[in-house]
């Protein structure tokens, strides 16, 4: 039987990430690596513990930046194929982003061919970049527009009138692009993929013939209980042996996903609400964002349970609020409440808004137990300010 972790003892707010679950979710992927031949990647937009990327990087090919900050980070604590894709590249960046990055991802080919002759020279290993080009299918099943990115006017990727466009008045301009990339999912299933491909193919087929390397982007769940891996091994052997490529996916979400917990206390409580020392707007953004309610562990739905409070964190922000539980005893200051799947998109996406301190960083294993990672005070807050 797993040994539950003790949060009692915990200061709050603090994130643990329980590294057996992660190992779980890690090993799923090496999985389909090693029965599909396909090259995995951390999206380190939705996870960046870099304490854990050592033991990331004994199951994954290495990492994807969407940032020269980011690259940097993948490059100094994982190691591995350095990947990076932005909307568009600083110049007086892209001499440091060269020195880290194996692949190096356009958002299109006239920013290609602007970059192109810088590109061109050898990598850090003497080797010469990779590089591809994002395409946008113009297909998409996002739920939420903010995170749609074929929605009408979307400034992430190429579509195939702008590709071909392109290459009219530069017929040359795919010499020395070995790749393309789409993203296009959010929190989806293989099904989704299945049917995003036939509108990548549709649109792109003829070019991809050409490529090395094509890469399905992110937004696959691949760690969640119900998702159907079979499906998602066949769409890549297809596209492997159709094409004749290399497959690479870049989870992030899907890496992280159940592994870790927002440990809070109870501050105060006033009639049916519950002040915590936990932001909804400065420690979990995304419940706003997204929006969603996450779980909290020993706790139901709304007058599930005998007494239903509403958590709201303690900013001036009126809308600071996660959302509305029951539990089966009333709640008290100093009582900790544990919410669910809180890994991914929290420490990347956390503030300091209101100078509400930013949560600890722990970890926890069975030999080591829980480890203080990383504590957080008043010169982080003053740090991002002038």
């Amino acid at each position: 039987m797993t040994k539950q972790i003790d949060f009692s003892q915990i200061k709050t707010p603090a994130y643990i990430v329980d590294e057996r679950l992660l190992q779980k979710n890690l090993q799923v992927f090496k999985n389909i690596m090693d029965r599909t031949g396909c090259r995995i990647l951390l999206a380190q937009k939705g996870f960046s513990m870099f304490s854990l990327y050592p033991m990331i990087g004994n199951y994954l090919s290495g990492t994807t930046a969407s940032s020269l900050y980011e690259a940097k980070l993948g490059y100094e604590e994982m190691g591995g194929e350095t990947h990076i894709f932005a909307p568009a590249y600083r110049a007086e960046e892209f001499s440091e982003i060269l020195s880290l990055c194996d692949h190096i991802v356009f958002n299109s080919i006239e920013q290609w061919l602007c970059f192109k002759e810088k590109v061109q020279q050898p990598n850090r290993n003497g080797k010469h970049h990779t590089c591809g080009i994002r395409i946008n299918p113009e297909y998409a099943e996002v739920e939420h527009e903010i995170y749609n990115p074929c929605c009408e006017g979307s400034r992430l990727g190429t579509t195939i009138t702008d590709f071909e466009t392109a290459l009219e008045k530069n017929p040359d301009a795919l010499n020395g692009i070995d790749g393309l990339h789409f993203h296009v999912m959010c929190e989806q299933n293989s099904d989704t993929l299945e049917r995003v491909l036939i509108h990548v193919e549709q649109k792109f087929e003829k070019y991809m013939y050409q490529m090395k390397w094509i890469n399905f982007g992110g937004g696959h769940h691949i760690t969640r209980p119900d998702y159907d891996i079979e499906l998602l091994e066949k769409c890549i052997n297809r596209i492997k042996d159709k094409y004749k490529v290399t497959v690479y996916l870049e989870p992030g979400e899907a890496v992280a996903l159940d592994t870790g917990y927002l440990i809070s206390s109870v501050m105060d409580i006033k009639g049916s609400a519950a002040i915590i020392d936990a932001s909804a707007s400065c420690h979990m953004p995304d419940v706003l964002e997204m929006p969603y309610r996450p779980e909290i562990i020993d706790a139901g739905k709304p007058y599930e349970k005998k007494y239903t409070y509403r958590l709201g964190g303690n900013t001036c922000l009126a809308g600071d609020i996660v959302g509305d539980y029951s539990f089966d005893k009333p709640l008290s200051p100093g009582d900790k409440i544990a919410f669910c799947d809180m890994a991914h998109y929290s420490m990347v996406k956390n503030n300091t808004f209101n100078g509400i301190g930013l949560p600890s960083i722990l970890s926890y294993n069975d030999i080591e137990g829980i480890k203080i990672i990383k504590e957080f005070g008043y010169d982080d807050f003053k740090g991002r300010l002038s």
